[in-house]
């Protein structure tokens, strides 16, 4: 028995497709050979077509035409060289010749019994066959509508945009099937009512609108007509191959609001062809859940090959994969595309109380991408001063409870006076651009979110909160040859969370932070700063500042004139909660630390990424028994951190510039070493030791932030976990916000440490990552211990530490 495969030919004849009237069976641009396999890809080539092979796919044709001078096939099918053009399909009726019909796929002898039992009207409804309205888009020379008026059903209206076509069906039919209509129309602008049919039955224009050269742009904007003139409970029929790239604008567009089932329609037995026509059904529905793509394939006799078949039900199992997720009430992330295709319902309407997280933005529509949250005000009323208006949070302030929490985020609504509220967070994609740039930005994505207005159409309003920076001065502008421009600088917050210990109590929280602008402006660093005579009181409270006296400038000011040594760094607390965060991984080997004090042996901690030096320095004044070594890479962070962050260096901590895996490697190759004398016999002193890297990317192509990628390599890993000694701790700071890139991280950690433990900090995009080279019990009594070796109380430090061992996984 002969086999078919479809092979690509000339360009020329590029499309042998139905673009508005039903007409071919091959997949776009590609005819039929006979004595190939069917699945042999290796088939699929460019080739010049021969006269004989065209004929023999001309030969299919229905009454073949040679008027006008035209008896080569060929000549005909050169008119569709752009088949857009409605130009090129009037010339190619023309030359077929008036009263010629052919069907290129589902002939009607195998589609009627599918087909009419979706035309036919319930028993128990009130209206007949001869009421309900069916509208055929790209009719084209097709019989089908004469065989659906013979079942019964007269009230069909067919449109097509050849004109030649068009009066030619209609001259065909006019007296034959007089309540028949037929009209010169454009598919995808329909000149309709909206809701005023109840079934659309479309064979192959879909298809033919989307040949993968054209892309989804026609074919969508079909379908967007389709939905429209559509009543409730209509139905959208459409005969298609059911190729990916159709299926996959035909999925989402119906996935919210429409059931949709997918059969296949068997061939003619006497049909060679190896590719059969399916027929999707969507029902137009009220409720926007989506609902599982039902397969009737049990229910058909199935003749195609097995590679078609398996890529539509793995088409199918994918979609419903997608349906299910929409549906399983998590608190899901929607696209703008989602919402205006019905996942949340008509978005044009106000529901009080209504709230869902979006994303807003994508490549190639808009410079940015944004998380968002849209909230219709709880308590709809005429005193609304905005009917829809964009409030902006910039990243420093998107932690704060009355922004990030739902509860928080009512408050705002109510206080912003408006029927519906847009939130839209700012992150460290946008730092470098002005809030102007991302107006323009936004206002193109927002407009499709706002309800439909009373009034007239004046812009959306933007508010937005303030960077949280009250008062910010710039202490020093460095330009460094590793990491580039570096900023030190000393803010004022507009909201202190928490009691600053100054004599004011109108001051806020003063901070000096140090950026690096590589980082899209993250904070590396930041440091409480306190009035030099309260650093004096706490100096006589408790040993544990150290600075250089009369070294320190005063870079903040109020309106008042403030002396130039007013402030200094406070060292005794931590500012960056991912700082806490480190310093609770300690907890997990307290009873080693414990041990190891009680027995005079040595505690060593390793930093990888010096920063400010803010860690090391609390570390430093905190548990004086550590021995602290700190490897940073560059020497202008090391200078901007001894000259503004008080950092400094004595018996008990040494800074090394240089590279931190090479420092990692030649240490535990030491150790090895030391270890092959302790087995001859030398003596070897008991060490502890703690690994900590901090060190951030200077590449964020990849996704990850921190650490720098050889950190995490296995190789690395390997010769960390050698360099750790038993009992010894592994810390470090992760940041990334690519799902797949943290997931990478974890994976190649657990490949070397058989002890993991994550801290994902809520207010922050860090997650913390320990490795213990000792099994280990999380459990409270634990910060009790750690507590107990601190040398003086930092201040809420025990209650966030015993918060963080709660939350570790």
């Amino acid at each position: 028995m002969e086999s078919w495969i479809f092979v690509s030919w000339h360009a020329r004849i590029r499309s042998l497709c139905k673009y508005e009237f039903g007409l071919i069976s091959t997949y776009y641009g590609r005819i039929l050979y006979q004595n190939a396999d069917p699945c042999d890809e290796s088939n699929s080539c460019l080739l010049e077509p021969t006269r004989s092979s065209v004929h023999q796919f001309m030969a299919a044709m229905e009454n073949k035409k040679t008027q006008k001078g035209v008896s080569d096939p060929l000549s005909i099918m050169e008119t569709l060289g752009d088949f857009t053009s409605k130009e090129n399909w009037d010339n190619f009726f023309s030359l077929r010749g008036t009263g010629d019909s052919f069907e290129w796929y589902a002939d009607w002898p195998e589609l009627k019994q599918p087909l009419l039992s979706h035309l036919f009207v319930p028993s128990d409804s009130d209206s007949s066959l001869d009421l309900v309205e069916i509208l055929v888009p790209g009719c084209g020379s097709s019989r089908l509508s004469e065989f659906i008026y013979d079942a019964g059903f007269h009230h069909i209206t067919n449109v097509d945009f050849s004109k030649v076509v068009i009066s030619d069906m209609l001259r065909r039919y006019v007296r034959s099937r007089p309540e028949m209509k037929w009209r010169i129309m454009d598919i995808t602008n329909l000149q309709f009512s909206d809701e005023v049919f109840d079934i659309v039955l479309d064979k192959g224009g879909l298809d033919a609108l989307m040949e993968p050269e054209v892309g989804t742009t026609l074919g969508s904007k079909y379908l967007k007509e389709v939905k429209r003139v559509l009543k409730n409970g209509g139905k959208f029929i459409c005969l298609t191959l059911a190729e990916s790239h159709v299926l996959g604008l035909l999925f989402p567009e119906f996935r919210f609001g429409w059931e949709m089932t997918i059969q296949a329609i068997p061939n003619k037995p006497s049909s060679k062809s190896n590719f059969e026509t399916f027929m999707v059904v969507m029902v137009k529905g009220k409720s926007t859940a989506p609902t599982s793509v039902k397969s009737l394939f049990d229910d058909s006799p199935l003749s195609f090959s097995t590679k078609q078949v398996n890529s539509v039900v793995n088409a199918i199992e994918k979609e419903n994969s997608i349906r299910n997720y929409y549906s399983s009430g998590e608190d899901i992330l929607f696209s703008l595309k989602d919402l205006q295709l019905g996942a949340k319902g008509e978005l044009k309407e106000l529901i009080p109380g209504q709230r869902f997280q979006l994303i807003l933005g994508e490549e190639g529509s808009s410079l940015y991408c944004y998380k968002a949250v849209l909230l219709d005000a709880k308590m709809q009323s005429e005193s609304f001063t905005y009917h829809c208006a964009i409030f902006i949070v910039p990243k420093i302030r998107a932690h704060e409870w009355l922004f990030s929490s739902e509860e928080g985020q009512w408050i705002i609504v109510e206080n912003s006076k408006a029927a519906r509220l847009i939130m839209v967070f700012l992150d460290s994609r946008h730092v470098h651009a002005s809030i102007k740039v991302i107006q323009t930005d936004l206002s193109p994505l927002v407009v499709h979110l706002a309800p439909e207005k009373i009034e007239d159409d004046s812009p959306i309003p933007y508010m937005m909160a303030g960077d949280g920076v009250k008062q910010r001065i710039i202490v020093q502008k460095a330009a460094s040859k590793i990491t580039g421009p570096v900023i030190v600088e000393d803010v004022v917050y507009e909201s202190p969370d928490e009691d600053n210990n100054s004599s004011s109590s109108t001051e806020g929280l003063m901070y000096r932070r140090l950026v690096f602008e590589r980082s899209a402006g993250l904070v590396q660093s930041e440091a409480f700063l306190v009035r030099e005579d309260k650093a004096d009181q706490d100096k006589k409270d408790s040993p544990s500042v150290s600075k250089k006296k009369g070294k320190k400038k005063n870079n903040l000011r109020r309106a008042s004139v403030e002396p130039k040594s007013a402030f200094s760094i406070d060292h005794t607390r931590l500012a960056s909660s991912y700082h806490t965060g480190i310093l609770s991984g300690f907890s997990l080997i307290a009873s080693s630390l414990e041990a190891a004090v009680e027995a005079g042996e040595k505690v060593k901690v390793v930093i990888v990424g010096l920063g400010a030096g803010l860690l090391p320095m609390f570390l430093h004044e905190c548990l004086p028994f550590l021995q602290i070594e700190v490897i940073e890479l560059d020497p202008v962070v090391v200078d901007l951190a001894k000259k503004h962050f008080g950092f400094i260096e004595d018996q008990r901590m040494k800074v090394h510039v240089g590279d931190g895996v090479k420092y990692v490697f030649e240490s535990t190759q030491r150790q090895n070493n030391i270890s092959k004398d302790v087995s001859s016999g030398e003596s070897n002193i008991k060490e502890t030791r703690i690994l900590v890297i901090d060190a951030d990317s200077s590449d964020l192509s990849s996704g990850l932030t921190c650490p720098h990628p050889n950190f995490v390599e296995e190789v690395f890993l390997k010769s960390a976990k050698g360099f750790l000694s038993q009992g010894g701790l592994f810390i470090t700071n992760l940041v990334s916000r690519s799902a797949h890139m943290r997931e990478h991280v974890i994976s190649c950690m657990k490949e070397v440490f058989d002890h993991l433990y994550s801290l994902q900090l809520e207010e922050e995009v860090n997650e913390i990552l320990y490795a213990c080279t000792d099994k280990t019990k999380i459990e409270t009594e634990n910060v009790r211990k750690l507590d107990k070796l601190m040398k003086f109380p930092a201040k809420g430090i025990e209650a966030t530490i015993t918060t963080h061992i709660q939350r570790l996984k």
